[in-house]
């Protein structure tokens, strides 16, 4: 069965840093783009950051810029965000998702992560 799977997640201290990763098994991301997006409780989903399958399109959240800068590595198969200088609101679970298409489209993905939790406390 394919499946994304995300990980890295953890406890980090506010100004701190942590990359989390997303990968697959079953079938290869070299040819999608991919989203990330988080969703704290009770607040909605927010897309965090994207990027095209050739890395030319890489799209942030005002929320995050500056401070998450996503990249991929397509002969490990991986995704990854690296998040710098968290803040106490950067705390929820992270999802990769892909909508199947090369570019960032914007649209509701079809394919999604089981998430990977991160929280932002000294």
């Amino acid at each position: 069965q394919s499946q994304l799977v995300e990980s890295g997640g953890g406890l980090v201290q506010p100004g701190g840093s942590l990359t989390l990763s997303c990968t697959t098994s079953g079938f290869s991301l070299g040819g999608f783009a991919i989203d990330w997006f988080r969703q704290a409780p009770g607040k909605e989903r927010e897309r965090v950051s994207c990027i095209s399958n050739g890395s030319t399109q890489r799209i942030y959240a005002d929320s995050v810029r500056g401070r998450f800068t996503i990249s991929r590595d397509n002969t490990k198969n991986t995704i990854y965000l690296q998040l710098d200088n968290v803040k106490p609101e950067d705390t929820a679970i992270y999802y990769c998702a892909t909508d199947g298409r090369y570019y960032c489209s914007g649209l509701e993905p079809d394919y999604w992560g089981q998430g990977t939790q991160v929280t932002v406390s000294s």
